[in-house]
Parts: structure tokens; C-alpha cells; sequence
């Protein structure tokens, strides 16, 4: 019920118009979402790189319908690797990219374009790209799209979720020599046929995916704010004796800094997942319908930097 509340009024404008407008809105924004400008990324980016901390750029918005909105999705990335790359941010910096952005609904080949067209800038730009993944609707596809980048690009990113039944399968054949897997739970709503329903079942699927990563060949990004999930990670990485060089940890912009400045202090590699763009209403809302416990999460967030 919470949920499709959420989702209402995520796709209402007089509720978004209430939400800009509410006292306590620039507070929230400012915290997880970096600004609404390119200039917003880079000052973003620039800050949490002189304190140590890798960084994925998201450019908010996912909703494209249109090959023009696609196009400009692309051509905002473009724009953005060049400024990170004559700013010297990367390899530091890297960028996030959504296939659903880029056309991925309507034109699986204009989507494969422009995502090949936004590796070549990361590549010239000195950097990569890591492709997001979506709702189980999407999976196959962005993984065909992701083998066709590797041919050109091998340090194409992947994303795997661990709620989904299949991943601990996709952890398996992705964790090959200079494969970048970034595993994170997961977060849309999703049928019990193709994913776990429960907390503790996506927690041991996690740790069962996490197990095959960090026993291959590939490079692991774990992406969780889990306190046992991180401590697991750093036990894993002492059990399968990688170094801090060969698999990282991967952590939400205004979410646990002092535990990322603490993994980076200690010699890890904390890459922070940074949004901006002018579409964060949405991003917010979707975050908070993904799962509705997130209501509490970013609250206590707000509190709390630990």
C-alpha cells in the first residue's frame, strides 16, 4: 500500500510542486544528490576526490520515450567525460550509465549506440563505464549489450542483484580476468518467481554471490551500506587474499560517509555513486518506492553520517 502511494506521487506534479517547495526539500536534495548541473557533478566529484573516494557519475533519468531525449542523455555523458577528463578527475572518476536512458525500450540498437558512443569518450577521456541494471525485465538485454561493449571496451562495468535467482549463475560466468562486477542487493519491486522475497534471503544470496566474485578472476565492487555485508567483504577479501588493489567497495552519495572515509583510510578503494541532474524528484521518489523502508533509511541518513 506504501508503495503505490509513493508511486502516485511520484507521478504527480502537484505533489512534486509541494515537495521542491517544503522547507526541509533543499536539505534532503543537497544531501544525495549532487546538483542539478554538469559544474554540480564536477565540484561534487572534485571534493570527494581530494578526500580520498573514487566516484560513479549518474546522470538522473530514466524515463526516455523519445530518440531525442536518448540523444540528449548521450550527448550530457559525452559532455560530461570531456569536462572530468580536461578537469584530470579520472581514471578516478568514472561514469554509470542506464540503458533505459538511452533508448533501451523502444530501440535496443540506438541504446547500444549511444552507450558505445559514451565508452569510446570514457576511453579518451581515460576512464570507463559501468552499465546499471534495472528491473529482471532488462537483465538479458543489458547483458547482450554489455558483451558487445567488452569486445572494444573490456573494462565495461556490469551490475549484478542479488535478490534476483539468477545472479549467483551470472556472478559465475562474469567473473572472468578484468571483469568489473558491481554486486548490490537490489531494490525494485520483483515476483517471487525471479527474485527473493525476504531480507535474510537476499542477505544470503548476497554473500553466496559475493563468494563466487571474490573466488574468480574478475575485479568485485560490492555495493552495500549493510554493516555485516562490509564486514563479510573485508573478511572475504583476507580469506581469498585479495588486495586492496583487486575488488572495492561501492557506497550512495550522503549515505555512511564516515564509514566510506573509514574503508578508504584503511586502503580500500570506496567508489561513491553520485546522482545530479534536475530530474532528482523522481530519483528520490524511486528510491523511496524500491522499497519503502528507505523512508527510514534516509532519515536516520539525515542524522547521521556513520
Amino acid at each position: 500500500m506504501l508503495r503505490s502511494v509513493i508511486l502516485a506521487a511520484s507521478r504527480s506534479s502537484q505533489v512534486e510542486r509541494l515537495v521542491a517547495t517544503a522547507p526541509f526539500t533543499r536539505d534532503v536534495v543537497r544531501r544525495f544528490v549532487a546538483g542539478a548541473a554538469t559544474d554540480d557533478a564536477l565540484r561534487a566529484t572534485r571534493d570527494l576526490v581530494d578526500n580520498g573516494l573514487a566516484v560513479t557519475l549518474d546522470n538522473l533519468g530514466e524515463d526516455t520515450v523519445t530518440p531525442e531525449q536518448a540523444i540528449a542523455t548521450r550527448d550530457e555523458y559525452l559532455k560530461l567525460l570531456k569536462m572530468l577528463g580536461g578537469a584530470g578527475l579520472t581514471p578516478a572518476a568514472e561514469v554509470s550509465v542506464k540503458l533505459s536512458a538511452l533508448g533501451q525500450m523502444f530501440d535496443e540498437q540506438l541504446a547500444y549506440d549511444n552507450a558505445r558512443a559514451i565508452c569510446t569518450a570514457a576511453d579518451a577521456a581515460g576512464t570507463t563505464v559501468t552499465l546499471d541494471m534495472e528491473d529482471h525485465t532488462t537483465t538479458d538485454s543489458t547483458l547482450e549489450v554489455l558483451g558487445k561493449l567488452r569486445k572494444d571496451f573490456p573494462s565495461t562495468g556490469a551490475v549484478l542483484q542479488a535478490y534476483l535467482r539468477r545472479t549467483e549463475s551470472d556472478c559465475r560466468e562474469l567473473a572472468s580476468a578484468g571483469s568489473r562486477v558491481r554486486l548490490c542487493k537490489g531494490a525494485y519491486k520483483e515476483p517471487e518467481s525471479v527474485a527473493y522475497q525476504s531480507a535474510r534471503e537476499v542477505d544470503k544470496s548476497y554473500v553466496r554471490c559475493m563468494n563466487v566474485l571474490m573466488s574468480g578472476d574478475g575485479y568485485p565492487m560490492l555495493a552495500t551500506h549493510d554493516p555485516r555485508m562490509i564486514a563479510i567483504g573485508e573478511d572475504r577479501a583476507r580469506w581469498f587474499d585479495r588486495g586492496p588493489e583487486r575488488f572495492e567497495f561501492q557506497m550512495l552519495y550522503g549515505i555512511r560517509p564516515e564509514e566510506q572515509a573509514r574503508l578508504a583510510g584503511e586502503g580500500y578503494t570506496v567508489r561513491t555513486y553520485v546522482p545530479y541532474g534536475d530530474e532528482w524528484y523522481g530519483y528520490l521518489m524511486r528510491r523511496l518506492a524500491e522499497r519503502p523502508a528507505n523512508l527510514v533509511f534516509f532519515g536516520r541518513a539525515l542524522i547521521s553520517k556513520k
